[in-house]
């Protein structure tokens, strides 16, 4: 596919890694310390520089790949490959003073020219809808093998931000033939193997540059069925559950004094999409009305066990320019049977096209049942997912609703900014909003942003069920474990066992 939606798999742990100069070492009882995390979807391939979704960067990045900076577990900006960086008066210019000492999985050191490579890379190979983030980037060059300055062809408030995701990844000039089955990076942890179907396994990179992980070996294994991931924690098959898919059966874990259950926020919105390409979801009152017909706190309380944060647009409360618009469309059936009064909708079957995510599918029963109270003819069909769903709603747009949790930081213009993107908006002027956000002051992109998520919810351009908590739960003492996620990094570097 040309380009591929950036949807929420799973989310997973984000932790800060140690990043002193020269490598880390290890006891010999840590040289062979294994630690096994469960997860429930498994990557299609490893290269996320054609392929989009959160799988691949949540097992690879910040782990085999890493950046030149990262975001911290509160979404702070640090160093990584670059240990501190210059932003020039007129914010075009960016000079990173890169770590000394760096070396790739295949042997080759991580110079300059190699932070080039794989930026101009970006602009000329990659094929996945993200890539678009490196379009500002006027030059790129090595002034020295550890000194690189970018040249950007206009202000950007967003491009260094985007360095810290999968489009920041540093690549080898000489790894990049295999990327989908063998990648090749700087970070504390190398591909070892792949089961498929199964598990991926990372190996402790021991030339690594900075701090050594304490774990040897980590081990992400896929499970399809949320009964049987919590059952490989309980049986001591797995270590760690990356992120919970049935939060209503924490209480085995809360009352049971072998684990620990950590619950904090991601940014993660679960997104009623609206197909407004076609009839009759191109209809503003048809909008206006499915979002009056859900009761928002009812539906968070049935399918996820009332957990999750109620948001009203396609911004977290983690970002500065967050507004709580949850009261634009209050829980009212009346108002939504009076918006649906001669309407194409009430004489249609509204196709529910959900992935088969334990999240989708449990709170599409309840999105069905909500829309069918106030008159709704609603069809669910459960699509398996990556492959079909992302061949019926994504490419095909051969729906009238879907819901997906969209994983990716501060992605308003990656989820709406295009009108060819499957959520079928990019109206002008919010796409104007967008803009100005990025090229403006630090105000001005507060207010701009603010602006171009309320025109979202005016629009009714979807509908947002809720924000995802990040719910783990691990052996007591596993160590490094986040209080958020906030990354598309499951970010393994920084975990332990005390």
């Amino acid at each position: 596919m040309r380009r591929l939606v950036g949807a929420l798999v799973l989310l997973g742990l984000l932790a800060v890694a140690g990043c002193s100069a020269g490598a880390g070492t290890a006891d010999q009882g840590e040289q062979t310390a294994s630690l096994s995390v469960g997860l429930v979807a498994e990557p299609a391939n490893l290269d996320f520089t054609t392929t989009d979704g959160a799988a691949i960067p949540q097992a690879l990045l910040y782990n085999v790949y890493e950046t030149l900076v990262k975001v911290d577990g509160e979404g702070e900006l640090v160093p990584s490959l670059a240990r501190s960086w210059e932003v020039s008066e007129d914010r075009r210019t960016y000079t990173f003073e890169l770590v000394e000492g760096a070396t790739f999985t295949d042997g080759a050191p991580f110079t300059a020219e190699d932070a080039v490579f794989s930026i101009e890379r970006v602009q000329t190979e990659w094929t996945t809808s993200l890539a678009a983030a490196m379009d500002v980037v006027e030059s790129a060059t090595a002034v020295s093998p550890t000194t690189l300055r970018v040249e950007l062809s206009r202000p950007s408030n967003d491009w260094l931000y985007r360095m810290t995701t999968r489009i920041g990844a540093m690549f080898s000039r000489t790894g990049v033939d295999a990327l989908g089955t063998d990648p090749v990076g700087t970070g504390p942890y190398r591909f070892g193997s792949w089961n498929r179907g199964d598990s991926i396994t990372l190996l402790r990179n021991d030339g690594y540059w900075g701090s050594a992980p304490q774990f040897g070996e980590v081990v992400l294994r896929y499970f399809r069925d949320p009964t049987a991931l919590n059952n490989a924690l309980l049986s001591g098959t797995i270590d760690v559950i990356g992120t919970v898919q049935a939060p209503e059966s924490l209480e085995q874990f809360t009352s049971d004094p072998r684990f620990q259950v950590i619950e904090g926020t991601t940014t993660a919105e679960v997104v009623l999409s609206f197909n407004r390409s076609r009839a009759p979801l191109d209809d503003l009152d048809v909008r206006r009305a499915i979002k009056h017909a859900i009761d928002h706190r009812a539906l968070v309380d049935t399918c996820w066990a009332g957990r999750g944060t109620l948001i009203g647009s396609m911004v977290p409360p983690s970002d500065p320019w967050y507004t709580d618009l949850t009261g634009r469309y209050p829980y009212d059936p009346d108002r939504a049977r009076e918006l649906l009064e001669g309407t194409d909708a009430t004489s249609s079957t509204l196709r529910l096209r959900v992935p088969n995510l334990p999240y989708a599918v449990a709170c599409g029963q309840v999105v069905e049942s909500q829309l069918e109270q106030v008159g709704l003819d609603v069809q669910m069909d459960t699509l398996e997912f990556p492959a079909a769903w992302l061949q019926t709603v994504y490419t095909d747009a051969d729906y009238d609703m879907s819901i997906i949790a969209h994983v990716e930081p501060r992605d308003l213009r990656a989820v709406f900014g295009d009108p060819d993107y499957y959520t079928r908006y990019g109206e002008p002027e919010f796409v104007e909003h967008l803009d100005a956000a990025d090229a403006g002051t630090e105000a001005e992109q507060t207010e701009q942003l603010r602006l171009a998520a309320e025109m979202l919810a005016d629009d009714a351009a979807a509908d947002w069920l809720f924000l995802l908590p990040n719910l783990v739960v691990a052996e007591q003492g596993i160590t490094g474990l986040p209080q958020n996620a906030v990354s598309e990094s499951f970010d393994l570097s920084a975990l332990g066992r005390s």
